[in-house]
């Protein structure tokens, strides 16, 4: 059959590794010296902050920030036992579209030509308007990836939309707390990864 197709009957690779991964199997996979990323990775997992969509579209959109597979597959495993679809769906359209966002602004903001601030982004983004969920959701959600990215000039722009619908600011932290243990867990796994790859491609050579 074509690569990466199943077979009639098969479960799909994605939903396959998706079906194997949890949380617990995510902190079973960091190492002895990562104990305060897996202790961090527990205690958000459990703060009563946010609601349960935020927290676990926080921690979703997040997890698909990092572009890591399996933090990827069992962050998702596990939001979509506390998240709608819709929520699902709205959660990796904020990822989307900050993915995009993130690098226009992050230029127009640190260039030091000021003209590209003034100038219409020409960039589709509808589903700013209409995310599917209630506003300030979809503002955490982004304002997680865009910590994640790195874009001063969004997290600013979030951060200020998110005060107007009332947010606090430890439920403002709580979510970038959450996006910043997440990205270690990536960081860790993938360093992990490639330590394994370094050390088989040294036996085999």
């Amino acid at each position: 059959r074509p690569r990466g197709q199943d077979a009639p009957g098969e479960t799909p690779a994605s939903e396959a590794l998706e079906n194997i991964m949890s949380i617990e199997t995510l902190k079973s996979a960091l190492p002895d010296y990562a104990k305060d990323i897996k202790l961090n990775l527990s205690a958000i997992a459990s703060d009563q902050t946010l609601s349960d969509q935020r927290l676990w579209g926080t921690l979703l959109v997040s997890a698909l920030a990092t572009r890591q597979p399996e933090v990827i597959a069992a962050l998702e495993s596990e939001a979509r036992q506390r998240l709608s679809p819709e929520a699902i769906n709205a959660a990796k359209a904020a990822q989307a579209i900050m993915a995009m966002n993130n690098v226009y602004y992050r230029f127009t903001h640190l260039v030091s030509a000021k003209d590209y601030a003034t100038m219409p982004a020409k960039l589709r983004m509808n589903v700013m308007a209409n995310p599917g969920v209630d506003k300030a959701d979809f503002e955490l959600w982004s304002l997680a990836v865009s910590a994640i990215n790195g874009c001063g000039m969004c997290m600013d722009s979030h951060e200020a939309e998110l005060r107007k619908h009332g947010l606090t600011a430890p439920e403002v932290q709580t979510a970038v707390r959450a996006a910043a243990i997440v990205h270690a867990v990536a960081a860790v796994i993938d360093g992990e990864q490639a330590g394994r790859q370094v050390q088989t491609q040294a036996q085999a050579a």
